[in-house]
């Protein structure tokens, strides 16, 4: 039997360009990271309002906080988040889980087209912000995914430039 498998998401034809693990303690897990494994430097934001313009939880306006610590292994970005506040898939994920391995990034170039792909691929979207890049760009999306798939996707329409880190880490 000739099995030709329907490309529901051609968007992960790019590949996964980020890995994320929920910690409870940010910088803890940063300081391990790097004085174990030498992995950074880290680069450390707040995430939430006001800097992240819109968020959404499961379609609805949301207020959630959560500070993240970005660096790379080779070519892979590693994120690692610490949630702080409001209901978020961060919060379900760690009363479900607990912390580790959250979610698959995947670059998209137009978020609006991306979640049309997705929403015709009938999947849906739990939670997103936007907003956060110097111009009021950058954007993310996570994706229904986990019953299928056994891990979160999370689609990243990366900002054209960043607001500089509240930190970095190591101090250069």
């Amino acid at each position: 039997m000739d099995h030709n498998p329907k490309m529901l998401l051609p968007l992960l034809q790019n590949g996964i360009v980020q890995v994320a693990i929920l910690v409870p303690d940010l910088m803890n897990a940063i300081k391990h990271y790097y004085d174990d494994f030498g992995i950074g430097p880290w680069h450390i934001y707040t995430y939430g309002k006001p800097l992240v313009r819109q968020m959404s939880y499961h379609g609805e306006q949301a207020d959630y906080k959560m500070r993240i610590g970005l660096s790379y292994m080779g070519a892979m970005r590693i994120e690692l988040i610490q949630p702080i506040s409001g209901d978020s898939i961060y919060a379900d994920f760690i009363k479900k889980h607990g912390y580790g391995v959250h979610h698959f990034g995947l670059l998209v170039d137009d978020m609006h087209q991306a979640q049309k792909i997705v929403k015709d691929a009938g999947l849906g979207i739990t939670m997103e912000g936007s907003g956060f890049g110097l111009d009021g760009d950058g954007h993310y999306a996570y994706l229904d995914t986990e019953d299928k798939l056994g891990v979160i996707l999370e689609l990243i329409e990366r900002p054209k430039n960043r607001i500089e880190p509240e930190m970095v880490y190591p101090p250069m």
